[in-house]
């Protein structure tokens, strides 16, 4: 058996926030390797589509060893078992995130015995910062720049969006 360990964190990333980037910078202290798993979430009608998604995580990235991206449109359970990993990461923010991830984390271990949730809290600056925070500052033309990695503010405020 190897020593290398390595745990999916999953999520829209509808984009990617620094409340999210808090959570890997805390989980790559546990894992060697984290897999950002995007989901396609098409029931959500996210502001940003997959590929977009995608870019925004590569570039937000580049320089955290250990670190990939891959969309995966299936239960997050089957897309772990897929990528042989055991470990889902979840980034808890309020007793509400609590509550849900709770309920998330048992269906999923009631699905796969094996695979086990870790949940992780950011740092209080980062505790209010959600996606959907950050797309209603962009709709409405707020000042978001705080709330995402400096990496992709240029290519949201330009609009490079697939």
């Amino acid at each position: 058996m190897s020593s290398h360990k390595k745990a999916i964190y999953s999520g829209t990333f509808d984009p990617i926030t620094n409340g999210h980037m808090d959570i890997l910078t805390r989980a790559l202290k546990v894992y060697d390797e984290v897999i950002l798993g995007v989901a396609a979430s098409a029931a959500k009608q996210p502001m940003f589509n997959i590929n977009t998604r995608l870019k925004f995580i590569q570039e937000a990235t580049k320089d955290i060893k250990g670190v990939s991206a891959k969309a995966f449109d299936t239960l997050v359970v089957n897309f772990a078992r897929e990528e042989n990993v055991y470990s889902i990461i979840r980034g808890l923010r309020t007793t509400t995130d609590f509550e849900y991830e709770l309920q998330m984390s048992y269906a999923n271990h009631s699905l796969d015995k094996d695979i086990d949730t870790i949940f992780l809290m950011p740092a209080l600056e980062n505790a209010f910062v959600s996606s959907s925070i950050v797309r209603e500052l962009i709709r409405f033309d707020g000042d978001f720049s705080h709330l995402v990695p400096k990496e992709i503010i240029t290519s949201i405020k330009k609009g490079n969006i697939e």
